[in-house]
């Protein structure tokens, strides 16, 4: 059998066993799981801030090292809240005074997909952005439950601060939450007189965060909690990798603790001592979806101190790499791949936003300039790759007579082999490198498969009749067009070459197969791939009218060789 249609058939194993495993389609979002994240979500801008309790008697705080407790009912308000609205730049705060937390806060630079028109609030249902509670000795304190005192002002660069004061235990404490100008960050700082020995502060996030997504089902699937350790890389644990009914304990110390959707986050980063520990506890399962977890981190206070950064808001690239820490990889591309994919997709990704800030052109026009760039780029290496294609095209009949002559003869077909590729000016390894093509996009290609699916900056894109290029082409007028522009250039490619019925079915069941593959994947990746293909026409046509020159060549040398051989003999 040819080695070219047994290397074809390998690739294509690969493509059809392999993809699926590394790109698993998301699940349909059915009409019951809407339903149900309508309900856990509630209506936009309804927030636990603005809910009168029923008044039931708070939980008590899981102590460090108490029994495993999910926390979920500890985030209920016991008394009526009072809530202080604070506006700072990119981010509106609804604060509530019995607890000195952000109930929401709504991102002005962000709409919501799922209703659209509607501001894009982050909250969670009957549960704060954060909660407080003061582990002090045997006592815990849930600062949800005490009254406090508020006071507003103004920083020197004019930036709204906001502080709460409370009696604790013999003990004052005052809470500052000071706004960052034109950022989505909240430096947090606290101080307890009297201060016993030991006091821990207890931040919980929020049991989840409410969806503002087109597709509802794999955004509530991407709900995860991040924490990083210092000398390890940031670890992510999805809800529904959490065991039901048991606490997942991360010991210290830890320096940030996160919850995130897929576009979205709020996180905690510990400034001058760090968390010592971190807690998460799964709730219930609903539709085969865990959509709420407890996440409680301890930091202990010292000398009565204690200082947070607070962020709540998108995950864009340059503001997470701005905060250090290794909080730009909170939601890692590839995710059991990450070692292999993150540094492909950080330079795609970097390349794209710098293209987006060098010609300020819709996203869509920035990923067909990528596409015709690499193509340009990847030139040489394709011209070089399929010349070597056409050498080997024209070395075949002498190579088969070779394996021919010495078929039981491994050693001395093995050196006759050498002495065909070396008068030649090339190698074993050529054959392979005629497959060069096909694979050295492969690697810009897999990065950009999960630069959409985390990237926020795709979010929303509209290109063309596409209202989200992060999405699947819902009319599927991309995935076909990148299948044709597939089917065209294999044909071409094909043109020239020696009859292989076994090549021209792999010609055409390739392309088929693909667009298949890639019905369901963004859009704009189906658009990067197809602008890919047009761009390589050119080099194909090309290099097949040299193939053809080359066989013509070949035949007249054919023609030739009986009577040569002849007059030899």
């Amino acid at each position: 059998m040819d080695k070219r249609f047994l290397l074809a058939i390998t690739l294509s194993a690969i493509v059809l066993v392999v993809t699926p495993l590394l790109f698993p389609s998301p699940p349909k979002t059915a009409a019951s799981i809407a339903a149900d994240s309508l309900r856990v979500g509630s209506t936009a801008g309804a927030t636990a801030a603005s809910r009168t309790p029923t008044a039931p008697a708070p939980t008590a705080a899981p102590t460090i090292g108490a029994a495993p407790d999910t926390g979920l009912a500890a985030t209920a308000f016991a008394a009526r809240p009072e809530t202080t609205t604070v506006t700072a730049g990119r981010s509106s705060y609804r604060f509530v005074s019995p607890g000195a937390v952000p109930a929401s806060v709504t991102l002005s630079d962000f709409q919501s997909l799922r209703e659209r028109g509607q501001p894009l609030t982050l909250a969670a249902e009957q549960s704060p952005l954060l909660h407080y509670r003061l582990v002090m000795g045997a006592d815990t304190v849930d600062l949800s439950t005490l009254p406090m005192r508020v006071t507003q002002s103004r920083a020197a660069n004019g930036a709204p601060v906001v502080e709460f004061a409370t009696a604790v235990r013999g003990g004052e404490l005052t809470i500052t939450n000071s706004f960052a100008p034109d950022s989505y960050l909240v430096h947090v700082r606290g101080t307890l007189t009297n201060a016993p020995a030991g006091t821990t502060l207890l931040v919980e996030l929020p049991r989840g965060l409410r969806s503002h997504e087109a597709d509802v089902a794999n955004d509530l699937q991407s709900l995860a909690f991040s924490y990083k350790p210092p000398r390890d890389d940031p670890q992510g644990v999805k809800f529904s990798s959490l065991d039901s009914g048991t606490t997942r304990v991360a010991p210290g110390p830890i320096k940030w603790v996160a919850l995130r959707n897929k576009y979205f986050l709020t996180a905690v980063i510990a400034r001058g001592a760090e968390f010592s520990e971190f807690r998460m506890t799964p709730g219930p399962e609903i539709n085969r979806i865990v959509r709420e977890a407890s996440g409680v981190a301890a930091l202990p206070l010292t000398q009565g101190r204690f200082e947070l950064t607070l962020l709540a808001g998108p995950q864009k690239s340059r503001l997470l790499q701005a905060m250090g820490d290794g909080l730009e990889n909170v939601n890692p591309y590839g995710g059991w791949l990450h070692g292999m994919v993150q540094p492909f997709a950080t330079i795609v990704n970097n390349i794209l936003l710098w293209l987006k800030d060098t010609t300020n052109l819709n996203y869509g026009w920035v990923l067909i300039i990528f596409g015709v760039l690499v193509r340009l780029l990847l030139w040489p290496l394709n011209q070089s790759a399929m010349r070597n294609s056409i050498k080997m095209q024209r070395l075949q009949p002498e190579l088969q007579e070779i394996q021919k002559k010495y078929a039981r003869d491994p050693e001395k077909q093995r050196e006759a082999l050498m002495k065909v590729y070396q008068s030649h000016g090339m190698s074993p390894f050529s054959p392979m490198l005629g497959c060069l093509p096909m694979l050295l996009p492969m690697p810009v290609l897999f990065a950009l498969y999960f630069v959409f699916q985390n990237t926020i900056e795709f979010r929303g894109v509209s290109f063309w009749w596409l209202t989200d290029i992060s999405l699947k082409d819902p009319f599927y007028i991309i995935p076909v067009f990148m299948g044709l522009t597939m089917l065209l250039l294999s044909w071409i490619g094909m043109r020239g070459m020696p009859p292989n019925p076994q090549a021209k079915v792999m010609g055409y069941m390739m392309p088929a197969m693909m667009t298949l593959l890639f019905l369901n994947f963004p859009s704009g990746l189906n658009l990067y791939y197809a602008v890919q293909n047009v761009a390589a026409m050119p080099q194909q046509w090309l290099l097949t009218r040299e193939r053809q020159r080359a066989g013509v060549a070949n035949s007249g040398a054919k023609q030739r060789a009986p009577g040569t051989a002849t007059a030899r003999r």
